[in-house]
């Protein structure tokens, strides 16, 4: 039921979330190119969550006014721009210093969603209503395509035998990069187009769910304005978090952590959005709407950053690392076979997402300390 608090609560959310992204930008003029002191750092990072909160927001809107599936993509390739951004600005900035980041962050960020989203989604949904129920056709569909995604592009490079070390040649970059997009592009007609009925949920007429404040479908007005600040937001986002990476990079140092921490801190900040909007969902009973945004976000991933990195490596000095380690391909075997099972039933109880959970538990603990 919608009360008056409920109304009050929605109206400010809208307020902050208009100013915010404005707000970022102009934070973002005054401090490019500055090295920044630990207070301007911490209020830095602190508007850099706000922008990326709104523009999950706006994202939302946007997608909303688009409708399911393709407001899912629409979130999933939003927050997949933020990663390739920073990704890019750090590669640039210390291309010999980074030359493992983007292998890092696209393994964390298959880490978190098909392990931290999925089975968040999983254990709200089926807490919420004993067993989460899901279209296997199209979850599945996701899974395998992100599988086949990660092992191209990740495992592979840790074998071939062209080069040295866990790298591509020439050659088997472009191959990688050529098959993701192509991989990535088959997938987004599939959902959107050709069997758009796969990812929707499956009780989405017939289950009654919590209200929530982006019920009505927003005019194109609005749509639109969201849509202007959602890019704006991203901008100020990439900009913002490039001027605390330094600070962030010697936390990481000072700790005595490993530098792939760095990958890990990224990916945790821009999978947020998709994090808040997946729960969201679950706690709707609509955990189809969680996994779209969850495998999405993870095919988006590997299959846009791949290639821009690629792109990006043929004018940067330092070489492009992509090879996972031992104990990450024994983790990336364990997430697609625990992924499996928990898709081919379409039903899932808590237990399968307490078990993905721990399996991301592990790769955290593994992070810090190798």
């Amino acid at each position: 039921m919608t009360g008056p608090l409920t109304t009050t609560v929605t109206a400010a959310l809208s307020r902050w979330t208009l100013l915010l992204p404005p707000l970022a930008a102009v934070l973002l003029l005054l401090v490019w190119g500055r090295d920044l002191p630990a207070a301007a750092a911490a209020l830095t990072g602190l508007v850099l969550v706000g922008a990326v909160l709104a523009a999950v927001h706006h994202a939302e809107v946007v997608a909303h006014r688009v409708g399911e599936p393709l407001g899912s993509l629409l979130l999933a390739v939003a927050v997949t721009v933020i990663e390739v951004a920073l990704i890019l600005t750090l590669m640039v900035d210390a291309p010999d210093k980074n030359s493992t980041l983007a292998r890092d962050t696209v393994f964390a960020a298959i880490m978190i969603t098909c392990n931290g989203i999925v089975g968040l989604c999983l254990l709200l949904g089926a807490l919420r209503t004993r067993v989460a129920v899901f279209n296997p056709e199209g979850t599945g569909a996701a899974l395998a395509t992100v599988a086949t995604l990660a092992t191209l592009s990740l495992a592979l490079p840790s074998f071939t035998t062209s080069t040295p070390g866990p790298l591509f040649s020439p050659t088997q970059l472009t191959f990688a990069s050529v098959a993701a997009l192509v991989l990535y592009g088959l997938f987004v007609a599939t959902q959107t187009v050709r069997h758009r009925e796969y990812f929707l949920p499956p009780n989405l007429h017939d289950t009654p769910t919590d209200p929530d404040p982006h019920d009505e479908r927003p005019t194109s007005r609005a749509a639109a304005l969201s849509l202007v600040l959602l890019m704006i937001a991203l901008i100020a986002v990439v900009g913002l978090a490039k001027a605390v990476s330094p600070t962030i990079e010697r936390g990481v140092t000072a700790a005595g952590l490993p530098a792939s921490v760095m990958g890990v801190v990224i990916a945790m900040l821009v999978l947020l959005p998709e994090t808040i909007a997946a729960v969201r969902s679950a706690r709707r009973d609509q955990v189809q709407i969680g996994l779209n945004l969850a495998l999405g976000s993870a095919m988006a991933s590997i299959g846009l950053t791949i290639p821009a990195v690629a792109l990006a490596s043929v004018w940067l000095s330092g070489p492009l690392v992509l090879g996972l380690g031992a104990s990450h391909l024994v983790l990336l075997a364990l997430t697609v076979a625990v992924g499996t099972l928990t898709v081919i039933p379409g039903r899932a109880t808590p237990l399968q997402g307490g078990v993905h959970l721990s399996v991301l538990a592990a790769y955290v603990v593994l992070a810090v300390s190798p």
